[in-house]
């Protein structure tokens, strides 16, 4: 699908890091933004910004994600681009010292955030029948283990990347759903002495946009990602090559081709 312009968006994270770089961005176009983030000073000084309206929203909380969706609704009437971005660092430590209530506590925002961002915004855009976009935000560790000890943050970021595949295939051609995929950038996410080896933020931008407004279904950045995910891919390949059945002796079980033998003899 060509380029589309969008007049308004919703970015949650949006008071720092990522969000903030890509809210000021968008702005500075035209586009109305509406950032959402916990309560707090951030927060206020992202809606003192020309272009920026600052709504308080914790995204672990589906109820307040509903209302974030209905605020950007009578505001905007339309909303063009959901941005599911907030975010926080992991629980670290090994798997196994690690508190499950505070792996829970992670998961309410890195992954259940998104769901909820998803499930609150998608019936409204499907009503609204223009172009429009959901884009959640996953990582570098959704397809490999970047940081180690870090095992609450790198399963959620792979559930993101999960939910949003399932959601493309839920969603009419008109709403688009796709991930961004931040390698390492300098934001609030960690200690400072550490992520300000990262990208510079604005530089992230400057590649990622595009990619948005062509509406991607991958967001990518940096490059070395590639080796570290053909690391895990070049070993899974290994593993068919020399145990599984080969795809042509495996085809009647493949769900896909199965569900399309049903739906073909249904129609007949």
């Amino acid at each position: 699908m060509t380029e589309f312009v969008p007049r308004s968006a919703v970015i949650t994270g949006g008071a720092s890091g990522i969000g903030l770089a890509l809210a000021k961005r968008l702005a500075g176009q035209g586009v109305q933004v509406m950032v959402a983030d916990l309560p707090g000073d951030k927060l206020e000084s992202s809606g003192a910004i020309d272009g920026l309206t600052a709504q308080p929203c914790d995204v672990s909380d589906l109820a307040q994600v509903e209302a974030l969706a209905d605020a950007a609704f009578e505001a905007f009437e339309t909303v063009d681009l959901v941005f599911n971005n907030a975010g926080q660092g992991g629980v670290r430590g090994p798997l196994w010292e690690v508190d499950p209530d505070r792996a829970r506590v992670h998961f309410d925002v890195n992954f259940w955030g998104v769901w909820n961002g998803c499930r609150a915004f998608a019936p409204r855009l499907i009503a609204q029948e223009t172009p429009s976009a959901i884009y959640n935000t996953g990582s570098e560790n959704s397809f490999f283990c970047a940081v180690p000890q870090t095992a609450a943050y790198i399963a959620a970021k792979h559930a993101v990347l999960g939910m949003t595949e399932s959601l493309r295939g839920d969603l009419p051609p008109h709403v688009h759903a796709g991930l961004i995929i931040p390698g390492w950038v300098f934001t609030p996410l960690g200690p400072e002495q550490f992520m300000k080896f990262g990208m510079e933020v604005d530089r992230y931008i400057d590649i990622i946009l595009p990619q948005i407004l062509a509406r991607k279904r991958f967001v990518v950045s940096h490059g070395y990602n590639e080796v570290r995910i053909a690391e895990r891919m070049d070993e899974l390949a290994a593993s068919y090559a020399e145990h599984a059945l080969p795809a042509d002796q495996d085809a009647v079980h493949d769900v896909q081709l199965v569900f399309e033998q049903m739906r073909a003899r249904s129609v007949d």
